[in-house]
């Protein structure tokens, strides 16, 4: 499953588009600049548009995912606008992030396979001090739907890899929500995401 997944997501990034932009995700941006700078961890990070983003407000960034391909345009990113982040591949148990080391995590269309999501999040939420932010963008079990009509849209095709408001209260149980809703939107992000979605968006801080 690892390998497999890998090579679909280092074939996606091998090109040299940026499979969704350069601009950060516009839900990430508002909830950023509400919070003071601090310690950031971006789960499934991708091509690095977000991190970079948090990078030059000023917070300390890390980032990690499967794809060295990922990685290797996210430190290109980073270059260009002249940051740094610090960005590991591999799976997120064997990455040696410390527990209650950041001050907020980022999971902007964060889909790990529906075998290991739940886990992944409680791994994550280890990571996290308490007080601190969890910022959740990703698409819903409603989703399937909306990518039936549009495949531009983009997004997994296997419900179990989707979201439901009940599987992000049952997994983050230790959280006050100050956002949780379910909602349409127009997405407008690179090659892949593009055109009328559902999304799971969160706020959570962490009891």
């Amino acid at each position: 499953m690892e390998t497999i997944w890998a090579d679909r997501w280092n074939e996606r990034y091998s090109k040299a588009d940026f499979a969704y932009g350069v601009l950060p995700n516009e839900y990430l941006k508002k909830q950023l600049d509400k919070l003071n700078l601090g310690k950031i961890l971006f789960a499934a990070e991708g091509e690095g548009r977000n991190a970079v983003y948090a990078a030059k407000l000023g917070w300390a960034v890390s980032a990690f995912d499967i794809s060295k391909e990922g990685q290797k345009k996210a430190l290109q990113l980073a270059e260009t606008n002249k940051t740094t982040i610090d960005y590991r591949v591999g799976e997120i148990q064997t990455l040696n992030f410390e527990e209650e080391q950041f001050d907020a995590i980022a999971l902007i269309f964060a889909h790990f396979p529906a075998e290991i999501k739940s886990s992944c999040h409680k791994i994550l939420d280890k990571f996290l001090r308490k007080g601190g932010v969890i910022i959740f963008e990703a698409f819903s079990k409603n989703h399937l739907q909306y990518n039936s009509k549009n495949e531009k849209v983009g997004g997994p095709k296997d419900l179990g890899s989707l979201f439901s408001i009940e599987e992000i209260k049952t997994d983050f149980p230790n959280y006050d929500f100050e956002e949780l809703v379910e909602m349409e939107i127009e997405l407008n992000e690179g090659l892949f995401h593009n055109g009328l979605g559902s999304v799971i968006r969160f706020v959570g801080r962490k009891k």
